[in-house]
């Protein structure tokens, strides 16, 4: 019996491995696994070069656990290890047998799993003993047990065992019993090996005898050893991958279609990434890429990998070559990564290129689904930029897709405006805007839909990206002043008479929560509506963008900044104003008459200040001209009160509002009610 304390250069490794050293105490039964798949690949590896020339037989590795004893063991028919063997790989911490093996067999190897020498410690994360019982493939080996506590201290001794291979029994920790049941170890062997190269039993299948499930002679083989992406593309059919799919998601809709990845130079690379069904505006979940090494599970977590708007998609991707640290489970930064990276997206950007080429209306069709990942790559990749501007679309109103290129030389005779810029209309609701969409139309204008979920950061990244353009919502303004093509007509109302109609909508807006409201007058037609309400269109996008960087939030709690616009040549707003003339008209008399006197003489005491410094006024004159100014003031707080009082009973001016409100969905509630109840009235 020989005894001896593990090669580590700390005494305390062990509650460092059980608290540190792993991302996630569950990966402990991958990491058994992939050395039973490691032993497996390198008796195979020996076989084929000559080295080994007895009978492979069954190499099946087999997961077995006893709730009774408290174990869980991992057993395969592998290469096994001799009592040097374990002194040198697995009493010295770190020194892999993978690595002097590769070294050796560089050429032939068969997929080695492990890079480390560290993961069989994973077990003592989960364990109060860990035995190894061994015995080497070499002819005349004999069996030994290895046997530790936890603590530096091992003990190795002789042992019964008839086969070649290794049975590594874990002796779980009471706080660890989850492991010792046998859906938390499914869960496990689905999650992490479900696609190792070497077959892997769990249990024995079942079937239905008797009224109830017994189990069969039949192992329960829990893997796929030869999963999809492992296969030549050119052997694949169409529903190979929707199989796959189906395998790997198996709630989720059909995708839309595939890319095959399989990559032998400068680094290897294989996988399969689909294309998910997004329906529209959900949060779409990332997470959904699977990374392998040599078909064990490493991570859901592709974020340096796999480009950013990437990680939207669904799949598989299994490479060797990507740096991983002891626990297998965080990248480190390596100029492999970067070029992986710079492959996937140049594969993606070809192979979208491609469909959009072979089947334009197959793209079109299936535009709303691919737009949210080809908008966020061009949103935070400049290279996927230039590359999806040949293909990215956008959709009109009426549904007509159009590429960049081609929607530009679509509008550019009509919707260029006096100062030679290209306006491009947008709305973001085909059924709320229909009014101001109408409006523009009947113009002759073409109106994009942007109703996507980044289409807000896009329009802006697209100003900075086209020349000499912009982008407006329709409902931003009204359509003459979206697109200015000539001098700003003259208003039929002005002076006092503007003046005065504007104060007598204003009195009546209602008072919203976060809503500011302006009124102007403008001449729209007399076919127009009388009253559009419009949107300030930098405010609505500096507030939609304040979703989207943090440091823009204070953007978020600003009102909403609306205008009431009043059609001057509208019969109904000019009978508005006929009424408040004729009924104000004695009222405003006296009101009016006293602001001409104070307003003059307040013009007259700024002339006669006119030069002085602020220093050398008398505190008499500078009393003047506040005192003048105070009563200017109430006498407009008195004109107001006036217009104001004869607004309230004015069922026109409300009624106007209202609908104003209602075709924008801001009349609700009390208000609502109020507009209709008013509106029988009027009709009766």
């Amino acid at each position: 019996m020989q005894k001896g304390n593990i090669g580590v250069t700390t005494e305390n490794i062990f509650p460092v491995i059980k608290k540190f050293l792993y991302s996630d105490h569950e990966i402990f039964l991958r990491e058994m696994i992939s050395n039973a798949v490691d032993a497996t690949q390198k008796l195979k590896t020996l076989a084929q070069k000559g080295d080994f020339k007895g009978e492979l037989g069954d190499l099946t590795i087999h997961v077995s656990f006893d709730p009774e004893a408290k174990t869980l063991t991992i057993s395969d028919r592998g290469i096994g290890m001799t009592a040097e063997e374990i002194d040198k790989y697995i009493n010295q911490i770190a020194f892999s047998g993978v690595t002097d093996f590769l070294d050796k067999y560089k050429d032939e190897a068969n997929a080695i799993i492990g890079h480390f020498g560290l993961g069989f410690y994973s077990s003592f994360m989960v364990s109060d003993q860990v035995e190894i019982v061994t015995k080497s493939y070499q002819e005349g080996a004999k069996a030994i047990r290895w046997s530790c506590d936890g603590s530096p201290s091992f003990t190795i001794d002789d042992a019964e065992k008839a086969d070649r291979g290794s049975d590594i029994i874990l002796h779980i920790s009471d706080d660890c019993k989850e492991f010792l049941e046998k859906a938390r170890i499914e869960q496990l062997l689905n999650k992490y090996c479900k696609f190792m190269p070497v077959p892997v039993a769990f249990g024995k299948k079942t079937e239905w005898k008797d009224g109830k499930q017994v189990d069969t002679d039949q192992d329960n083989i829990i893997n796929n050893v030869e999963p999809l992406w492992t296969k030549a593309p050119s052997s694949l059919k169409d529903e190979d991958y929707k199989n796959f799919y189906r395998t790997l998601y198996p709630m989720q809709d059909e995708p839309l279609f595939w890319i095959h990845l399989n990559v032998d130079f400068p680094f290897h690379l294989t996988g399969i990434l689909y294309f998910p069904r997004t329906h529209s505006n959900i949060d779409l979940q990332r997470n959904k890429i699977q990374l392998y090494c040599n078909q064990v599970f490493v991570t859901d977590q592709v974020e340096g990998i796999v480009p950013d708007f990437l990680t939207l998609l669904h799949g598989v991707i299994d490479s060797p070559d990507i740096p991983l640290n002891v626990s297998r489970s965080y990248l480190q930064s390596d100029a492999n990564v970067k070029k992986i990276s710079t492959y996937i997206t140049k594969k993606v950007s070809d192979r979208l290129q491609q469909t959009f080429k072979d089947d334009r209306k197959d793209f079109e069709d299936k535009w709303n689904d691919l737009k949210i990942f080809i908008n966020y790559g061009m949103l935070t990749q400049d290279d996927f930029y230039e590359r999806a501007k040949e293909f990215a679309l956008f959709k009109d109103v009426d549904g007509k897709c159009f590429t960049f290129e081609e929607y530009k030389t679509l509008i550019k005779d009509n919707q260029t405006d006096k100062n030679g810029e290209l306006v491009y209309l947008y709305a973001t609701n085909k059924d709320d805007q229909y009014s101001y969409i109408k409006s523009a139309q009947d113009k002759g204008y073409s109106v994009l839909l942007l109703d996507g979920q980044l289409d807000v950061p896009m329009v802006s990244m697209l100003e900075n990206k086209f020349e000499k353009s912009h982008f407006a919502r329709v409902d931003a303004d009204i359509i003459d002043r979206l697109i200015v093509k000539d001098d700003k007509k003259e208003s039929a109302i002005t002076g006092d008479d503007r003046d005065n109609l504007s104060e007598v909508f204003r009195s009546q807006m209602p008072q919203m929560d976060k809503a500011q409201f302006n009124v102007d007058v403008e001449s729209l037609g007399e076919n127009a509506q009388p009253v559009v309400i419009t949107e300030s269109e930098y405010m609505r996008r500096m507030k939609e963008m304040s979703h989207f960087q943090p440091g823009m939030s204070f953007y978020g709690q600003m009102p909403d900044t609306y205008t009431i616009v009043l059609n001057a040549d509208h019969k109904l707003v000019k009978g508005v104003l006929d009424d408040t003339n004729k009924t104000t008209a004695e009222a405003l008399k006296p009101v009016v008459s006293e602001l001409k006197g104070l307003s003059a003489r307040l013009a007259a005491l700024h002339q006669s200040q006119n030069g002085k410094k602020p220093e050398d006024l008398t505190q008499e004159e500078k009393d003047d001209v506040q005192n003048t100014q105070k009563a200017i003031s109430e006498q407009h707080t008195k004109k107001n009160q006036i217009l104001g009082d004869y607004a309230k009973g004015n069922n026109i001016v409300h009624q106007l509002i209202d609908l104003a409100l209602l075709q924008n969905g801001m009349l609700k509630g009390e208000a609502l009610d109020k507009f209709l109840k008013r509106s029988v009235d009027m009709i009766k």
